[in-house]
């Protein structure tokens, strides 16, 4: 994308928006020394076990392997039950989306349609069968649920309005695991691939979304300057901090650059 980059950041110069995300940009905290994202990030002894997840009042079967949904997860899964992310009559476009909540939610929500994806099968297969006991088949909504890594299965022209995502991308491998690392730890590579095959595939409608997290155990600067070169503006709507830890995690909504 080097000359894409090039071409973009020359557009950019006389945009007040963008001058604003490289300021937004600035602003952001660095990432957490090594120790402190390993600390922070040491997987639980149970992955490889059955259990089960709450959420309102559903309950979710996790099959080993699955990881919980934790906090940031739920940022996204509140936004869209209280249309903070509207979906309703759009067409979504759930990435990583591991136990399914957020198709769940979407799907009572309204959604026109629903793209749920995961790498691994396991969580496709446990988010399938939940959505089809909590929402069933819903008339005008159309659910397809793809094993995926990132966009790879989704139909040559497929547009969405909304793009969820909450990447395994913190910088440090906690784990040897594969299954964590999957989860947790692949880094930034997979935001770049993220946001190339959006580009490169138009896959983003003209006026579409997308909510994306991402915290200071991540290259959080490095991510969203990437974010920006791709042609996309950057606008906080959630930053969380914690009180036991340095840790703070944001909720982007990105939308396409006038000057793109």
């Amino acid at each position: 994308m080097g000359e894409q980059n090039r071409t973009r950041t020359a557009l950019s110069a006389d945009d007040p928006a963008v001058g604003r995300a490289w300021a937004l940009h600035e602003a952001l905290p660095q990432t957490l020394p090594a120790d402190e994202i390993i600390a922070l990030n040491t997987p639980k002894a149970d992955l490889h076990t059955w259990r089960t997840y709450a959420y309102r009042d559903w309950t979710f079967e996790m099959p080993p392997g699955v990881f919980t949904p934790g906090e940031t997860s739920r940022m996204i899964h509140d936004r869209i039950l209280d249309g903070t992310i509207p979906v309703s009559g759009r067409s979504y476009a759930a990435m990583g989306v591991g136990l399914g909540v957020e198709a769940v939610v979407a799907g009572l929500r309204g959604a026109k349609e629903i793209h749920a994806m995961d790498i691994d099968p396991e969580s496709v297969r446990a988010m399938t069968e939940v959505y089809e006991r909590i929402v069933g088949d819903r008339p005008g909504t159309l659910f397809h649920p793809w094993v995926s890594d990132l966009f790879e299965r989704v139909p040559d022209g497929a547009q969405f309005d909304v793009v969820t995502f909450n990447p395994p991308a913190v910088r440090e491998t906690v784990s040897e695991d594969p299954a964590v690392v999957r989860n947790v730890c692949v880094g930034i590579g997979i935001v770049r691939r993220f946001f190339d095959q959006i580009v490169q595939r138009n896959l983003l409608a003209e006026d579409g979304e997308i909510y994306f997290i991402v915290s200071n155990t991540s290259e959080l600067r490095n991510i969203v300057a990437y974010a920006i070169e791709s042609g996309f503006l950057p606008e906080v709507i959630h930053h969380q901090t914690w009180d036991t830890d340095e840790v703070q995690t944001f909720l982007f909504e990105l939308r396409r650059s006038a000057a793109v």
